[in-house]
């Protein structure tokens, strides 16, 4: 976890950590005479001890050292904004206000403080204090002052009642300021509150300060579509048309939203008008393959064949990859087989094992796969991709050689961190924790700060096992490196459903869900609603789920154990 620069931590670490550690163990089996403890008037010491503690996981000792370091210090900020941080995340929200009054006195005009003040007074249900500082920012001369508010109210709160209750406020006064970015983001939050009639004001403000924006209408598509009026968005959408034809980006955010309706053959039309380049190629052809329209997939190859009369290698690459849609293999082979050389090459050769192995040449891919792996000419990048894919395809033949790919590559590639943590995945899937466990571990010694593996280690631990604290401090560090990860902040929500803590666990899931509608997310919450009673609303989230993916593993079990 980041450390200070001011601090010259790197060299001292390695010499205080036995005697830190020593006290900090010390502290803890002595409460009684921590406050006499010399180490916590030690700038240096307290700082090092708070680290420690945060890459322990142990979130109370570690605002409770930087505080102390804070508080001897000569007024430096950075130590009582982490404190303040760490006592959040922890919430401790005693310390968390005490951090707070040393940030405020020793930088009272930062922006991110007065985030954290509006955070806190939200945190204590002060809903005034938290309007008016959150208003302050909005109103605030510098032009980054909304995004802290956003950030706040997006999720510095326990409940998303709350939040919306305080935007509607902040709307009704007029407090957002005049520049279209900070709308959309405010409408878009309203949206994820699930507050259809408070998105509806929004627009119709944005509507009123920017009328003919289309990246409005776009967003009053999205708000339809999510509230089931999906008429209206399609009549929205096809009113933005003329507009998409001179604007890629807009043309591709729309095509977006006619897929998330399900809408495959509209978002290939979409796509399909206006000037063409190999993205918007790649992305017909997987849409044209995902609705099975072999049909206009056939016509769409022959177009593209058409326009590359020589092709390069990115356009050759581009024609294997639409015949493989076509499931035209044998073609699809020769294409990529004759990507000369550059990167494409290398990608031609990961493709084109792939489809060897779809026409049954499973011993030509392993091939394949093993000359690439064993080539020194190759970026590590695709030797490892070429080791990922063997596995991939072995695993989705029911081939137990899946495990044999993972070691030979870690045995080329030692301590990789994505092959460890795709081994680890596959322990997982058969059930084997303590390997998938002991791969993790090995992860965070070669990278103790690696996020992901925190995540995932103690999401598993809290999943499938008992040992509910240790997963906590480990989902602990991981947010303390990424507060706002939508997946970690269900990993929290989830361990504190297996600690008892059902609603403080639905608090965070919520939150979760707001920020990524997934298919475990909105599994969790409604086991947590389940457990504390409240079988309707469990079963409205239950369907969510499998409307999102109704082979989720998560939301299976959870349906096994509810007996939903």
């Amino acid at each position: 976890m980041p450390v200070f620069d001011s601090i010259p931590v790197a060299r001292l670490r390695a010499a205080l950590l036995v005697p830190l550690l020593g006290v900090v163990c010390a502290a803890q089996a002595q409460p009684a005479v921590e406050a006499a403890d010399p180490l916590r008037r030690d700038v240096l010491g307290a700082t090092l001890a708070g680290e420690f503690a945060v890459q322990a996981g142990r979130l109370d000792e570690a605002a409770n050292w930087y505080l102390d370091a804070a508080r001897h210090s000569d007024g430096d900020a950075g130590l009582a904004e982490r404190a303040t941080r760490i006592a959040l995340l922890a919430g401790d929200d005693r310390r968390a206000g005490q951090a707070l009054d040393l940030w405020r006195r020793n930088a009272p005009e930062s922006l991110p403080m007065r985030a954290a003040e509006a955070t806190l007074s939200l945190r204590n249900g002060r809903d005034s204090a938290a309007r008016r500082q959150l208003e302050a920012l909005l109103r605030s001369d510098d032009p980054t002052g909304w995004r802290h508010a956003f950030t706040v109210l997006s999720g510095g709160g326990r409940d998303p009642r709350q939040a919306a209750r305080l935007l509607e406020r902040i709307v009704a006064d007029g407090a957002i300021p005049d520049e279209l970015q900070a709308w959309m983001a405010f409408g878009g939050l309203a949206q994820r509150l699930d507050r259809p009639d408070l998105t509806e004001r929004v627009l119709d403000n944005i509507v009123a300060r920017f009328p003919g924006e289309p990246r409005v209408a776009l967003l009053r598509a999205s708000q339809l579509r999510e509230s089931g009026r999906t008429d209206e968005a399609r009549a929205a959408l096809a009113a933005m048309a003329e507009a998409a034809l001179a604007a890629p980006d807009l043309r591709l955010a729309i095509a977006g939203e006619y897929e998330a309706m399900g809408d495959l053959d509209a978002a290939e039309a979409t796509l399909a008008a206006g000037p063409q380049d190999g993205r918007t190629y790649v992305l017909r052809a997987s849409l044209l393959a995902r609705a099975q329209d072999k049909a206009r997939l056939a016509a769409l190859y022959e177009e593209v064949k058409a326009v590359a009369l020589a092709p390069n290698p990115a356009q050759r690459l581009l024609l294997g990859q639409m015949a493989e849609y076509l499931e035209q293999y044998d073609e699809a082979l020769d294409w990529y087989d004759a990507v000369p050389g550059g990167e494409e090459r290398f990608q031609a050769r990961l493709r084109g094992a792939r489809v060897l192995h779809e026409l049954g040449r499973h011993d030509e891919a392993w091939a394949r796969l093993r000359a690439l792996q064993a080539d020194g000419t190759a970026d590590d990048e695709f030797r490892r991709s070429a080791y990922l894919l063997e596995a991939e395809l072995r695993q989705s033949a029911d081939d137990p050689a899946e495990l044999d790919a993972y070691n030979r590559g870690l045995s080329a590639m030692p301590d990789d961190p994505a092959l460890l943590y795709a081994r680890a995945l596959m322990w997982e899937r058969r059930d084997d924790i303590p390997r998938a466990e002991a791969d993790l571990r090995r992860l965070l010694v070669a990278e103790p700060e690696n996020v992901a593996a925190l995540n995932a280690l103690g999401y598993t631990l809290a999943d499938r096992t008992t040992r509910y604290t240790e997963a906590l401090e480990l989902i602990d560090r991981a947010r303390v490196a990424e507060p706002d990860n939508a997946a970690i902040v269900d990993s929290y929500g989830w361990v504190l459903h297996r600690l008892g803590r059902n609603a403080e666990a639905l608090v965070e899931l919520r939150r979760a869900y707001s920020m990524m509608k997934d298919a475990e997310v909105a599994a969790h919450i409604a086991q947590v609603l389940w457990a504390m009673g409240r079988r309707d609303e469990a079963r409205k989230y239950f369907d969510e789920a499998r409307a999102i993916d109704p082979e989720n593993r998560s939301l299976l079990r959870a349906l096994e154990v509810t007996g939903a």
